[in-house]
C-alpha cells in the first residue's frame, strides 16, 4: 500500500475505542512527511469551555490535535493518550486536522456572552506546518472576522502568524485582538534542540515588529522557563529588552510543567545535552509536574522588575497555557 493510504490502526486493547479515540483511529491520511504523517478528524465541537475561572480566557480552539515543532519540554504531549496513543513521539509525528471547523465555530459562537475570552492555539500550534497546507486556522480567523464583540488571544511560535494580518485586522475591527509569540530563548543554537521544527527566534521577533507595524495588539510569552537552562537574568533581560524593542506590548513568563508523559521525551533530552541538570531537574520534579513557589515567585519578581526596567508596562493578558496548577482542572485540549 502507497505511504499516502495508510490508515492508523486501532491498538490491540480488550475495550472497544469510544470518543476521540475512535474518530481518531478512522483518520484518512493526508500526506506524508518528514516523519510526520496527517490525519483528518471529524469534529463534534471546536470551542472548548474552561471549568476554571482563575485564567485568563474562558474558551479555546485547538485546530489541529498534535504539533509538528517537537518541542522537547512539550506539556501537551499527553493529550495523544486521549486517542490511545502511549508513545509521547506520537504528538509530534501525528497530526490530525481538524474538519468543518469554520462551521462548527459558526454555530458555537452562539454560547460566547459578551466580555468572555477566547484563547486560539493553548495546546498546539495554530501556524504550524501543517497551517500552510490545510489553513484550518485562516478559515476560523475568516468566520470571527464576521462577528462583533469578541475577546480573542492567539498565541504562536510561528512566523507564519504574518500571513493572516489581513484577517486580524478585520477582526480588530470589531472585536479585541491580542496576538503573542512563544520565544523560550534569543540563543539560536539553544533554540534549534529545544524546539527542532520550530522557526528561529529572530524570525518571531521580527513577525513580532510586523504584528506592532500593521497596527495590533501583540507581545511575548516566554514559555516554558527552564531552570539551569533559559532562567538567567541576563537571559529574560536581553528577551524583554529585544521584546520592546519589536514594539511589543506586554510579556509574561511562565515555568516548566513537566507531566510523565513530556518527562519521558524531555529528561532523555536533558540526559543528551546537559547531563549536569539531570539530577536536578529529578529532584526538582521528584512528586510534582511543577516547580516550587518559591520559584515561580522569584521568576514573577525577576520579570517585574524587568518590565519595569525596559519600559513594558503590562504582562499578557493571554498566556500560552495558564499555572501548571491549573491545567488539570482545565479543558484546554479538545
Amino acid at each position: 500500500m502507497h505511504p499516502s493510504l495508510l490508515q492508523i490502526e486501532p491498538p490491540k486493547s480488550p475495550a472497544p475505542l469510544v470518543g476521540i479515540a475512535k474518530l481518531a483511529a478512522r483518520g484518512e491520511s493526508l500526506k506524508l512527511g518528514h516523519d510526520v504523517e496527517y490525519f483528518t478528524l471529524p469534529a463534534k465541537a471546536l470551542l472548548n469551555r474552561c471549568v476554571s475561572k482563575r485564567v485568563p480566557f474562558d474558551w479555546t480552539i485547538n485546530p489541529y490535535r498534535g504539533c509538528e515543532f517537537a518541542c522537547k519540554y512539550c506539556y501537551a504531549r499527553y493529550t495523544h493518550e486521549f486517542m490511545e496513543m502511549r508513545d509521547g513521539l506520537d504528538f509530534e509525528r501525528r497530526i490530525y486536522v481538524k474538519q468543518q471547523t469554520a462551521w462548527l465555530l459558526r454555530q458555537e459562537l452562539r454560547k460566547v456572552k459578551r466580555g468572555e475570552q477566547i484563547a486560539l492555539g493553548t495546546a498546539t500550534d495554530p501556524y504550524q506546518p501543517a497551517e500552510r497546507r490545510f489553513e484550518v486556522t485562516r478559515g476560523i480567523l475568516q468566520e470571527l472576522a464576521l462577528h462583533h464583540g469578541l475577546e480573542i488571544g492567539i498565541v504562536t511560535k510561528s512566523d507564519l502568524v504574518v500571513r493572516d494580518i489581513d484577517m486580524m485586522l478585520q477582526i480588530a475591527e470589531h472585536n479585541a485582538l491580542t496576538v503573542s509569540l512563544t520565544i523560550t530563548t534569543l540563543n539560536t543554537k539553544l533554540a534549534r534542540i529545544l524546539e527542532p521544527r520550530a522557526p528561529r527566534p529572530d524570525l518571531r521577533l521580527q513577525a513580532l515588529a510586523r504584528l506592532f507595524a500593521a497596527g495590533l495588539k501583540a507581545g511575548v510569552i516566554c514559555a516554558p522557563v527552564l531552570p539551569g537552562i533559559t532562567d538567567s537574568p541576563a537571559a529574560l533581560d536581553k528577551l524583554v529588552r529585544a521584546t520592546r524593542d519589536a514594539g511589543g506590548k506586554y510579556i509574561s513568563a511562565n515555568t516548566l510543567f513537566l507531566k510523565p508523559c513530556s518527562a519521558s521525551i524531555f529528561l532523555p533530552f536533558l540526559e543528551k545535552e546537559f547531563p549536569n541538570l539531570v539530577a536536578d531537574y529529578r529532584k526538582r520534579y521528584a512528586d510534582r509536574a511543577f516547580v516550587s513557589k518559591a520559584y515561580s515567585k522569584r521568576l514573577s519578581d525577576l520579570m517585574a522588575s524587568l518590565r519595569k526596567k525596559h519600559g513594558i508596562v503590562h504582562e499578557s493578558r493571554h498566556r500560552a497555557y495558564p499555572p501548571p496548577q491549573e491545567l488539570e482542572q482545565m479543558n484546554l485540549f479538545a
